[in-house]
């Protein structure tokens, strides 16, 4: 069809657990569609989706994935999103830009909770989707189990669009819900119309009357014929199906294979027919406020080895054309994208997602325009939960390495970085290790950085137990000439816990003259930087009570030396004492898995609050903890295997506790000192 006829399009999402068969489907609907004529496969790492070389290595999705089809006049653009959940900031990025999506997943029970946190993501911000039940060729499948297991975890009410016809364990065809037409499925081909099956006729108008009384909750002139027993036409059907799916109000359930192209072509005609336009999307989107200016927001930012920044966008109002200027920035190329390869157009319309070329200084999530926008909504920003301390390989690197990490995090906001003022460490966060070791790879492929890797230190502290009194520091130094004098005497004691330092003096008739005060100070701040546990010395307080000078000799540097001499010879009799850094933690499981997770954290130290249900996600439990971040390593990943993958939490730095006495011998050894932790 030529560019000058105008197509209609859809933009839908594919999503899903990890292994459910995403980038499967997406393969199968380009193939069904013509877009390729020849599918591939994520084993031979020659599919459209998965392109990116850290994929490929995986054979998992580790970024979205976008291609465009045209079926019937309508221009679909599919996003293929990773179902990992190291990944997931990825998949909710690109929800915001969509019309619809396809939730995939396997027709196994025990695996349907993994859906959970993606059906109320969807249901939180009102995007409609359906169901693709994929695989529906494995053995020991439980259709009804599976549909009943998605109703429990899916705050909106499924709707079986199809009922499956099986051969023993093998799915042949389906009936079709609304015109009760059966079919039967052949590969590579579209399913044939058959006569209806007997032996169904029973347990396939039980499921139908379900899915129209589930319609009939939202429709009354529906509601009232089925009291009245009139069959309902099909094109009202429809209608209701269309409504409510587009208002996200029901989730209509597809059965297939991908592999074999089965039910691709059914859900294809669906997204066509009931998906919501472009046009609804916009108008709830932007709350009606329609106008013809370009309004538009980045889906994600990728940084091509050939091209620069490339920024996939929704375009939510207006035209786009070449070269234009949105927030101030002349905008490069306009692309269509099929994975990694790109179609140069010259202008697009409102509906469409597009790629812009050079768009510096503009990020995922932001809402750009020719005029100032009103920022629209963008997903949350998922919280890091993993950590690696990371080290250019060659020292020449450091120089690069800010540069490069902040592109990285342009392409991935769920990274985060710092470098730790207490360890100085250059620390890689995100969401898991596999997170991180794709966002290495990255480093070394993109920017030619290879890293050293090694678990953060802890930041631990030291403080003292007892006072001491009248601690005496004494420096003199002569070489010729004018020498080097200073004396004092320092009062040491311990502070409330998170009281942090505190320097007075109570100098009388001048012992130390006032100007050589500030000199005393700094020594006792040089010294506590390092203490004699071989940590940051905090919450102690330092009195200079007395000393003496010299009228010649004396200057703020001597006394400086003479603080720090004090403070050593002070604080190991004060009984030095390791701190340890205690985090407050949220975690949020699902209530079956709650006594596990109480077993891991009191397993890791962590003292527990309390739980609770929570109020706005039935059967899942907040609990609540105090947990030292020496046992943070890792405890992601043992929550995430407790929980199906779906637990998580929110951490917050807390205080400062002593660490046990034996755990805190290993510490120090293992930190090259020979203390016990007591200053003995």
């Amino acid at each position: 069809m030529s560019e000058k006829v105008r197509l209609g399009s859809r933009n839908v999402a594919i999503v899903g657990p990890y292994l459910s068969g995403k980038t499967t489907l997406l393969e199968s609907l380009l193939f069904v569609t013509g877009a390729i004529s020849r599918k591939g496969s994520v084993k031979d790492s020659n599919t459209v989706g998965d392109s990116a070389n850290e994929s490929r290595d995986r054979h998992m999705s580790v970024e979205i994935s976008t291609a465009c089809a045209e079926y019937n006049d309508i221009r679909f653009t599919f996003i293929d999103c990773p179902g990992s959940v190291e990944f997931t900031q990825e998949t909710y990025n690109a929800l915001m830009g969509v019309d619809a999506a396809i939730v995939v997943c396997e027709p196994i029970r025990e695996r349907v909770l993994t859906l959970a946190p993606l059906f109320k993501f969807l249901d939180d911000w009102e995007i409609p989707h359906l169901v693709f039940v994929n695989k529906m060729d494995r053995a020991n499948i439980h259709v009804l189990e599976t549909l009943h297991a998605l109703k429990a975890v899916s705050s909106r009410p499924l709707v079986a669009h199809q009922y499956p016809i099986m051969a023993g364990e093998q799915l042949t065809g389906f009936i079709d819900m609304v015109s009760e037409q059966a079919y039967q499925y052949h590969p590579g081909a579209p399913a044939d119309p058959i006569p209806f099956p007997e032996h169904l006729k029973q347990e396939e108008h039980t499921a139908r009357a379900e899915m129209l009384e589930a319609l009939a909750n939202f429709d009354d002139h529906l509601l009232e014929e089925l009291l009245e027993d009139i069959e309902p036409p099909q094109e009202e059907i429809l209608k209701d199906l269309k409504m409510e799916l587009g208002a996200d109000l029901v989730v209509p359930v597809f059965f297939g294979v991908a592999e074999q192209d089965y039910g691709v072509r059914p859900l294809l005609e669906a997204l066509l027919r009931e998906a919501p336009e472009p046009e609804t999307t916009a108008a709830h989107r932007l709350k009606g406020k329609a106008s013809n200016t370009p309004i538009a927001q980045v889906l994600k930012t990728y940084y091509t080895p050939q091209g620069g920044k490339l920024s996939l966008v929704r375009v939510w109002q207006g035209k786009l054309t070449d070269g234009i200027v949105l927030n101030g920035v002349r905008a490069g190329g306009i692309y269509r994208l099929m994975g990694q390869q790109q179609q140069s157009v010259n202008e697009v319309g409102a509906g469409e997602i597009v790629a812009l070329s050079r768009l510096e200084g503009i990020k995922t999530g932001d809402t750009i325009s020719t005029e100032q926008p009103t920022q629209l909504p963008k997903a949350q920003q998922l919280e890091p939960v993993y950590a690696l301390a990371i080290t250019p390989e060659k020292r020449n690197d450091e120089v690069k390495l800010s540069s490069a990490i902040t592109k990285l995090l342009e392409e991935d906001p769920s990274l985060a970085w710092e470098q730790h003022g207490d360890t100085h460490e250059v620390i890689l966060w995100g969401q898991g290790e596999i997170h991180l070791q794709v966002a290495l790879d990255r480093l070394r492929r993109k920017y030619n950085l290879p890293m050293s890797t090694h678990l953060p230190q802890v930041p631990y502290k030291e403080t003292i137990r007892k006072p001491v009194t009248s601690v005496h520091g004494r420096y003199k130094h002569q070489s010729g000439g004018h020498g080097q004098f200073g004396d004092v005497f320092l009062d040491i004691k311990p502070l409330p816990r998170g009281e942090g330092f505190n320097f007075r003096e109570s100098i009388v008739g001048g012992v130390v003259p006032r100007q050589y005060i500030p000199g005393v100070e700094m020594g006792v701040r040089e010294f506590l930087v390092h203490g004699p546990l071989g940590f940051p010395v905090v919450d102690v307080a330092v009195t200079l009570t007395n000393g003496s000078y010299h009228t010649v000799d004396s200057s703020e540097q001597a006394f400086k030396q003479a603080a720090r001499l004090a403070m050593q010879t002070g604080i190991p009799q004060a009984q030095p004492t390791l701190l340890e850094p205690i985090l407050r933690v949220e975690v949020t499981t699902p209530s079956e898995f709650t006594s596990k997770v109480l077993q891991l954290l009191s397993g890791r130290r962590g003292q527990i609050l309390g739980y609770e249900g929570r109020q706005d996600w039935q059967g899942w439990d907040n609990i609540s903890a105090y947990l030292p971040q020496a046992e943070m390593q890792n405890f992601i990943v043992e929550l995430r295997s407790l929980t199906l993958g779906v637990g998580y939490f929110h951490w917050a730095y807390d205080h400062l506790q002593e660490v046990p006495e034996k755990l805190a011998e290993r510490v120090l050894a293992s930190n090259g000192n020979g203390s016990n932790g007591n200053g003995k």
